[in-house]
């Protein structure tokens, strides 16, 4: 079974979605700064947005791993358990940075700024998926899995500011 990293870059589709609109570069794992997690568990980072932020698997193991996501401003959540939920989050909800509040009326607003700069997002969306042979959910349940990950088991995955010894701030909270 390949892994959905080589799937990813085995497939233009998927890797254009995912480029844009879900910001997602497998070939930019290098973050910005030195950062560690507070537990000691491994910290591999693995791809990366165009504004500086980086996605980490967290712990040993493969794309099972859980994934945080640290911005380039001291910022930092854990939005999946391995990278299947993760790229469904991409693809469902690639505006998820932008989601303060997780209603649906917000995510509605939001979608409708991206149907409008790409009118065939939801065909995209579903021949990227395709290819990576993924089921996508709901927005709604994309959604509220990210708030579920990020505030319930996100308190074990704080990410330090090696230099300082200092945490970065939660992106998602409660």
């Amino acid at each position: 079974m390949r892994s959905l990293i080589s799937s990813i870059h085995e497939d233009d589709d998927a890797a254009d979605f995912l480029a844009w609109p879900g910001d997602f570069d497998p070939d930019r794992g290098d973050h910005v700064e030195e950062v560690h997690l507070a537990s000691g568990a491994t910290l591999q980072g693995f791809a990366g947005d165009g504004a500086g932020g980086t996605y980490f698997f967290c712990g040993d193991g493969g794309e099972e791993r859980p994934v945080l996501y640290a911005d380039s401003e001291g910022g930092a959540a854990l939005v999946a358990i391995g990278l299947t939920e993760l790229l469904q989050l991409l693809l469902v909800a690639p505006w998820w940075r932008d989601c303060q509040a997780f209603t649906a009326q917000e995510s509605a607003e939001l979608a409708a700024e991206y149907l409008e700069d790409m009118p065939d997002l939801a065909a995209q969306r579903d021949r990227a998926a395709a290819a990576l042979g993924l089921d996508l959910p709901t927005e709604a349940v994309v959604l509220a899995r990210l708030r579920e990950v990020a505030t319930k088991a996100g308190k074990d995955y704080v990410l330090i500011f090696t230099p300082e010894n200092h945490p970065y701030k939660p992106l998602i909270t409660a």
